[in-house]
């Protein structure tokens, strides 16, 4: 399964618009009135590295196959979603799958693009979201007790996962996400959280949609949005989603010319993707054969035979050995012979921890 994100926000903040732009396609209806996405968009994206494609020309094979994130584009969240406004009950159950949230944030101002307040303010849009899942957390932590309470007497086992619910309970009726709950990293909560799956639990990058102007600027609403970002944990993006939109009309070249001119360092894809991964602490490493070259995902700080799992169980169950080249060393050195005659392949084990750009080759025995 890849990675997957759900794109949240209130309706009109231009969350479809930026899902076309991140996933570089145009099926998600864009329009300017509240609740134009009622089914979730759904798009499966490659995630874009230099890395493969210089791999894959080294050993000579033409075909390269990315690894990939998984966008949802979810109907806009208004007042009231917890308790079915919107159809909000129908999206927050959707992005109780999610691994992360990409929350966008309206910093623009367009008079022809109708908002849910008179004047859009960016903080009071990121409460009203935050709000509503809070309070589809406390639903949830709150039939949990109602059970365990019941459970617990028959089980005295089950007291410790009650103890650990009523102190959910008591933070988010704080108002607080669970994303800095002081005990979120307690066996008990981790048990609870694999469950229910929280939703303020999940990593949250926040999707700054500022207008062309501002592009070259410091968006004034982007002090309020990093101090929120900074106590909840969460990441910061600033992207013009039109602008965005723009540019996948254009050929490479045009393209390239035309970020420069604007001041765009990367595109948004890349910017949501390099935020995400670090965000989640994911890293990439790389495989080839005679056919192909492949870029796998894993957890930073996986071992190697976690990281073999990636391919094929058979690789986890009957891991012998690792040969490992970092892609640097690889690309200095051209292949794997020429690294092995210069000392650089590393045979490794079963404790290796896998990094970031590694080249490996398994071997198994099943």
């Amino acid at each position: 399964m890849p990675l997957q994100i759900g794109i949240i926000g209130l309706p009109n903040v231009g969350k479809s618009t930026l899902f076309n732009v991140l996933t570089q396609a145009q099926n998600a209806e864009v329009a300017n009135y509240p609740f134009c996405t009622i089914e979730p968009n759904q798009a499966v994206v490659p995630v874009p590295d230099d890395r493969l494609d210089k791999l894959a020309n080294l050993v000579g094979v033409k075909k390269s196959i990315k690894t990939t994130i998984e966008f949802l584009d979810i109907a806009g969240l208004v007042k009231g979603a917890s308790q079915g406004e919107g159809l909000g009950n129908q999206f927050l159950g959707t992005i109780r799958n999610t691994d992360a949230l990409l929350h966008v944030v309206r910093c623009f101002e367009d008079p022809n693009v109708v908002h849910i307040s008179e004047h859009p303010d960016p903080k009071e849009d990121i409460e009203i979201v935050q709000v509503e899942l809070i309070l589809a957390d406390l639903e949830q932590i709150i039939k949990k007790i109602e059970k365990l309470s019941r459970q617990v007497k028959g089980d005295k086992n089950l007291a410790s996962d009650l103890k650990m619910s009523e102190l959910i309970l008591e933070h988010l009726q704080s108002g607080d996400p669970l994303s800095i709950f002081i005990e979120r990293n307690h066996p008990d909560y981790f048990r609870l959280n694999q469950e229910l799956r929280f939703l303020t639990a999940k990593p949250v990058i926040y999707a700054v949609n500022i207008a062309e102007e501002n592009l070259s600027s410091k968006h004034p609403a982007l002090d309020v949005i990093n101090e929120i970002a900074r106590k909840e944990g969460a990441e910061v993006v600033q992207i013009s989603a039109l602008i965005e939109s723009e540019l996948n009309m254009l050929d490479d070249t045009e393209k390239s010319e035309y970020m420069t001119l604007s001041g765009i360092q990367l595109s948004g894809l890349e910017q949501v993707i390099q935020t995400g991964y670090r965000t989640l602490n994911l890293i990439s490493f790389f495989t080839y054969n005679e056919l192909e070259a492949r870029a796998w995902t894993v957890q930073n700080g996986a071992k190697a035979p976690e990281a073999a799992g990636q391919i094929h169980t058979d690789f986890q169950k009957g891991f012998i050995k690792a040969e490992v080249i970092p892609f640097s060393v690889f690309a200095e050195y051209g292949s794997s012979a020429a690294a092995r005659d210069a000392g650089k392949l590393q045979i490794e084990g079963k404790d290796y921890i896998v990094l970031d750009g590694d080249v490996i080759y398994f071997k198994f025995n099943i």
